[in-house]
């Protein structure tokens, strides 16, 4: 039995049973692993032993008769830009190269608890900023569907692992579609939850008011699980919201009769792939053959995201890394000066082009004289995109719309041309902007790679987001199909 190629649904029901072992099921993955990985280069860090230790806890747990938890015992592979004590968490930079973390993030600590057995950690574009899995210190990772494609970004490891079966699921972070897009790129599912939902805490910052962790699966039960162990307060994260957490796989009823469903007309514009439009059209159809009542719709601001988007993220990002200076815990330049000089020499040695890009572009626009024509006006017009949504959710359950405008790209397409690259995340940035949940699920494939269905729900309405994607996915077969690597 191929153990890697299952879901933690299936896992839990094997090891419940005493049909397996957790130890058995990591060693498998590890083979995997071995098999695949200098095809796809998931991986920055693996953490072998730490995993077999949590696994033999596992199997000692069951052996004992104790209830284990849904994901007691499954691989899970951590994006590196979540704390992990004793492990390097090094964000793909080589300013944090040799960076291992006195903590756990709040995720992390969550899954222990859960007894999930931590494989690694996946590469990703230097500091989240990047949608191709290019802008690495180390390496670009590869799509596992076809290698010469990139798997999207900045969450490319994380989604690929998953793609390959390197893992059973993985967890990402997402300030623009950094877990969406390359989810659809790489044809699993991928939730970017409401801002608040799930801790920041022990997340390296980018964009402060728009990051959020979520988990990439091989279907939409196992989202749901995962959302079970990591939603939740967290009173070490101010902006962690205290709402009541459901057990989200309690909407998985298959049932959408009577859904009203908004199709945001400005969602299908020009530069859309036509076998990109196709795919979502006959999602759309099944969406209708299953029940639900379909419309066109209008979200009227969203043409200014990307701008907005393109100001706020990289203020704050300016803001955020102004703390890597060499000094404390960071990469720091040899032969400086002064104190000066080694501030300068250090991030202009420890960061990446695309980094120092977004740190020069948000700095300018909070610079004075500027701050008002620039960040400011992005603040308002960032609400009057959030109201757009708040609008459109008083008349429907559900939004529908493609992931990404492409299937994933070659590799070096778009590296030269960065506004080419900012457009592959034009369907994924308003969600962020207004801090609303949206899941991406496989929905079929043009020019031989996955599409992505992004499904835009009601802030904390994560349920209503299960349970329409639950539905066409039942009825469709497009999450079972694998890529041969």
């Amino acid at each position: 039995m191929n153990l890697h190629q299952l879901t933690a649904h299936e896992l839990h029901g094997l090891l419940k049973n005493k049909e397996v072992s957790a130890v058995e099921v990591a060693n498998d993955v590890y083979s995997r692993i071995d098999a695949v990985e200098d095809k796809v280069k998931s991986f920055v860090t693996l953490t072998e032993e730490i995993a077999l230790q949590t696994a033999l806890k596992v199997d000692e747990q069951i052996k004992n008769g104790e209830a284990i938890s849904p994901l007691a015992g499954i691989p899970v592979v951590i994006k590196d830009n979540m704390c992990t004590r004793g492990v390097k968490t090094t964000c793909s930079s080589k300013m944090l190269e040799n960076f291992v973390p006195p903590y756990d993030a709040f995720v992390v600590n969550r899954l222990a608890e859960a007894g999930a057995v931590m494989l690694g950690k996946a590469n990703m574009d230097e500091f989240a900023m990047g949608s191709s899995t290019e802008n690495s210190r180390f390496f670009a990772t590869k799509n596992p569907w076809d290698i010469s494609t990139v798997p999207g970004g900045s969450s490319g490891g994380s989604a690929a692992s998953v793609a390959a079966d390197q893992t059973i699921y993985s967890l990402g972070s997402d300030t623009g579609g950094s877990i969406r897009q390359p989810a659809s790129f790489c044809g699993v599912v991928g939730l970017k939850p409401t801002y608040g939902l799930v801790s920041r805490f022990g997340l390296v910052a980018f964009a402060s008011s728009l990051d959020q962790i979520g988990p990439f699966t091989k279907d939409v039960r196992d989202n749901a699980l995962v959302m079970n162990a990591i939603a939740g307060h967290d009173s070490m994260d101010s902006t962690s919201a205290k709402v009541e957490i459901p057990d989200y796989t309690s909407y998985l009823t298959g049932d959408i009769k009577g859904m009203k469903v908004g199709i945001p007309k400005e969602y299908f514009a020009e530069g859309m792939d036509p076998q990109v439009r196709e795919v979502i059209q006959d999602a759309i159809k099944r969406f209708e053959e299953l029940g639900a009542i379909c419309e066109e719709m209008s979200l009227p601001h969203t043409e200014y995201a990307l701008p907005v988007y393109y100001i706020i993220a990289p203020a704050e990002a300016s803001s955020n890394l102004a703390r890597y200076d060499g000094v404390r815990y960071t990469y720091r330049a040899e032969g400086a000066e002064d104190l000066i000089d080694m501030y300068k020499k250090t991030r202009a040695e420890g960061f990446g082009s695309e980094v120092k890009r977004r740190i020069m572009l948000g700095t300018y626009a909070l610079s004075s004289g500027y701050y008002d024509a620039y960040y400011l006006k992005a603040l308002k017009v960032r609400t009057l995109i959030k109201q757009d949504f708040d609008r459109a959710f008083e008349k429907y359950d559900i939004l529908l719309s493609p992931t990404a405008p492409t299937t994933a790209f070659k590799f070096g397409e778009k590296a030269d041309d960065p506004l080419q690259m900012y457009l592959s995340d034009v369907c994924t940035l308003s969600v962020n902007l207004a801090g609303i949940p949206g899941l991406s699920i496989p929905c079929g494939f043009a020019n031989g790679l996955p599409v992505g269905l992004q499904i835009m729900g009601k802030h904390f309405d994560e349920g209503t987001l299960f349970r329409a994607a639950y539905a066409f996915e039942q009825s469709t077969d497009f999450h079972k199909q694998k890529p041969r690597l």
